[in-house]
């Protein structure tokens, strides 16, 4: 069980990273990235529970998603997170 959970906490670090790395503007100030990191460890038995199997932005798309599910310290750490924009609407 532990071995799953770090597996998920180590494939939604890398999967930060990748998102850190992307061309156009996709990188995060080190302020951002410090509230994901911190957002990873405190949500990582949250994931297990909530969005086992899910990875990468499946998972934490999950976890947004059962926000009223978790935990509190993870909930703490959610709010944390600068918001997302919005995109605007098609058509």
């Amino acid at each position: 069980m532990k071995l799953s959970i770090m597996a998920t906490v180590a494939a939604l670090a890398v999967s930060g990273s990748a998102l850190a790395q992307q061309p156009g503007g996709g990188g995060a100030s080190p302020e951002v990235q410090a509230a994901r990191q911190a957002m990873r460890e405190a949500c990582a038995a949250d994931f297990k529970t909530l969005c086992d199997g899910k990875q990468g932005r499946e998972a934490f798309m999950c976890l947004r998603e059962n926000a009223d599910k978790a935990s509190a310290a993870c909930k703490d750490a959610m709010s944390k997170l600068p918001a997302r924009p919005q995109a605007p609407p098609a058509g």
